[in-house]
């Protein structure tokens, strides 16, 4: 069963269901329904000789035109069924004949529906998953730790929020590839790997869209997936970035990375997400931890404050200040923002110890610790404070 090819026929499959005149959410569960016949009919067999077949046994040499025709008989055969709906009754009489699926690609269209500014954060990461990734629900409550009843409900309500909205409204680039950076931030749970699958739809993406923004994400993923075998022990213990093993990083994820993100940069349309990756690869430059290049680091951390002048970044770049310059220079830079920020402690921990203070160190890092709401994190929190007040001790 080839699932990689099935999720990613899903989105052309709903788009072409949606120009026959299914609405929305009807299509969606229309191709759902396929895919849940395709996973039925696949063969086993995941050598390349293997091939869909048909009901009638027939290998099937189109799986998306496979996919279109079974979608749309599953979706007749609901109109069908629904006496009340009177429009979708009036498509009966006109399914096409089974053939080739059209070459037309509305995908960027349904990342917009999914995108949509009238959903909430969660929503809109939901039915993404969902409609784009062709996830099933239960996959994506998996992923995301709540009942499965409970996640089907937020899709229902999503598809209904976005059912008035015209298929071919202009969508916002921004409001996507923040929802996809929602998707690779949830890392990996359940029977899916989040961050791969945010890459693949964001590789989707950038297919469909010529943006430097959908570059610099897709850069910025691939840069931070390349760390991803250093930055936990064989514990489970979180590792932070000066004492990850470089060895275990992947080098093809990263230059790949870093040659999406300098064709990105050459057209001097300079965003958030290419400024964060700007900064990753950086990171990912550095042959050790000493080595990094922390005077430009700060210089695109400002570049990243002017354009999205959130505080988190102002967090971050008091830390890059503090390695640049010192720690009392970071510690300066720190005492501009609000300290209840997430993390402000933790820096301010990490700051003090570098400055010398040991003493006020381990407090903050207790500090830190006892907010830190990832356990991985709240556990190397607390033997940093516990580190600290053994040596005081000694």
């Amino acid at each position: 069963m080839d699932e990689v090819l099935l999720r990613s026929l899903t989105p052309a499959v709903i788009t072409i269901l949606v120009r026959r005149g299914a609405d929305f959410a009807a299509a969606e569960d229309a191709v759902q329904d396929a895919l849940i016949e395709a996973f039925r009919v696949w063969p086993a067999d995941p050598s390349p000789s293997s091939r869909l077949r048909s009901s009638t046994g027939e290998p099937v040499r189109d799986p998306k035109g496979w996919l279109v025709t079974v979608a749309w008989r599953k979706f007749l055969d609901q109109a069908r069924a629904d006496s009340a709906r009177r429009r979708r009754e009036d498509l009966v009489d006109e399914e096409p004949a089974p053939g080739p699926a059209s070459d037309v690609d509305d995908t960027l269209q349904l990342y917009f529906l999914c995108a949509h500014p009238s959903l909430t954060p969660s929503s809109a990461v939901a039915l993404t998953l969902r409609a784009v990734g062709g996830l099933t629900t239960r996959q994506i409550a998996q992923a995301y730790l709540v009942p499965e009843a409970t996640m089907a409900q937020r899709i229902s309500r999503a598809k209904r929020t976005v059912s008035d909205v015209r298929f071919d409204q202009p969508g916002d680039v921004g409001t996507v590839l923040r929802v996809l950076y929602l998707v690779f931030n949830e890392g990996y749970s359940g029977d899916v790997d989040l961050a791969a699958e945010a890459i693949r739809l964001t590789r989707q993406l950038a297919a469909a869209i010529d943006h430097p923004e959908v570059s610099g994400l897709l850069a910025l993923m691939l840069l931070h997936h390349a760390r991803r075998a250093g930055r936990t022990a064989p514990d489970g213990g979180l590792v932070p970035l000066a004492e990850q093993d470089r060895g275990r990083w992947d080098t093809r994820l990263i230059a790949e990375g870093v040659q999406i993100l300098q064709a990105a940069l050459a057209r001097d349309r300079l965003g958030e997400f290419q400024a964060q990756a700007a900064i990753a690869a950086l990171h990912a430059d550095a042959p050790t931890a000493e080595e990094t290049d922390w005077v430009q680091i700060v210089e695109w951390y400002d570049e990243l404050a002017r354009l999205t002048d959130n505080p988190v970044v102002r967090l971050n770049r008091a830390v890059a200040v503090g390695e640049a310059d010192g720690p009392r220079a970071g510690l300066a830079a720190l005492a501009a923002l609000d300290d209840s920020l997430p993390r402000y402690a933790a820096v301010a921990a990490y700051l003090h110890e570098r400055d010398g203070d040991a003493e006020t160190a381990a407090r903050l890092y207790a500090e830190a610790a006892r907010k830190a709401t990832d356990l991985a994190e709240r556990d190397y929190l607390t033997r940093q404070a516990a580190r600290l007040n053994a040596a005081r001790r000694r």
